[in-house]
């Protein structure tokens, strides 16, 4: 059955809203690790790119970049990530995560799990498998909108 118009123009916000709670139940999940929100971003999302530069990070953060910097600041300091010049721009620093990071992480993926399988009850294995394509392919499209 297709669509209705009516449906379609809720579907921005339906994504957003799924999202919001999602992370308003994983945030609840993490209290006891005592991260801050931006923080458990940037460990996942360096987690997944390691040796990112810290402008890309700001901007998948959609954070200043000197809020940024302040965060990378404090999460060296706990020894979770180190910043190295980025061999092919000596201007450019790159952000890694350290050993130190992985028992954190290790938690982080726990309670990810847990909040996913709170928002997936009741989709079968082969849905979230084409729900997971769809959402890929709408990225794909707004990413090639955005770059003309």
């Amino acid at each position: 059955m297709p669509a209705t118009d009516k449906a379609l123009e809720n579907i921005g916000f339906m994504l957003q809203d799924v999202a919001r709670l999602m992370r308003s139940d994983f945030n609840r999940r993490v209290q006891e690790l005592e991260l801050t929100q931006a923080q458990w971003r940037a460990l996942a999302i360096l987690s997944r790119n390691p040796g990112m530069r810290q402008q890309h990070l700001s901007d998948t953060l959609e954070m200043q970049p000197i809020s940024v910097g302040r965060l990378i600041d404090r999460m060296a300091a706990a020894g979770w990530v180190e910043r190295r010049q980025d061999p092919r721009d000596r201007r450019a620093v790159q952000i890694y995560l350290t050993d130190r990071a992985a028992p954190i992480l290790s938690k982080i993926k726990k309670h990810g799990a847990a909040t996913r399988a709170v928002a997936l009850a009741g989709i079968s294995p082969a849905d979230q498998e084409k729900f997971l394509g769809m959402l890929s392919r709408m990225r794909e499209n707004m990413c090639a909108e955005c770059s003309k």
